[in-house]
């Protein structure tokens, strides 16, 4: 199943990411929200599976330069109206690796779950 990398291109996080995945050699597709934006049908799907409160990004500018009464009273519903609105709300990266998703970028982990087993041979 092929890994998809959703993200914004610009994003320092993102090109972590992805120069982590071209390091290592695994073969992805990157979906920029800036360009093709989110499904609300493909965002709901990651809340259901992970939770909304994983995938907003609170720490990013966009969250914070919302006016408070944005950010009060948030539940699903509302997270995800902001979400689609505004794209660079989700935090970044989300990888899809088909049957599992990954939020954030952490090399640990994705050394874990991403990068393809040890190819050794015996001599």
């Amino acid at each position: 199943m092929p890994i998809t990398i959703y993200g914004i291109k610009k994003c320092d996080t993102m090109k972590k990411a992805r120069a982590w995945l071209d390091d290592h050699g695994v073969a992805y597709d990157f979906h920029d929200y800036k360009l093709a934006g989110i499904a609300k049908d493909k965002l709901k799907q990651w809340s259901d599976e992970i939770g909304w409160e994983t995938l907003l990004n609170r720490a990013g500018t966009t969250f914070k330069k919302l006016p408070d009464g944005d950010k009060e009273g948030l539940n699903e519903r509302k997270a995800l109206a902001l979400m689609l609105e505004q794209p660079s709300m989700i935090k970044r990266p989300v990888l899809d690796l088909g049957g599992k998703l990954l939020v954030g970028f952490k090399p640990d982990v994705y050394g874990k779950e991403v990068a393809p087993k040890s190819r050794a041979r015996k001599a």
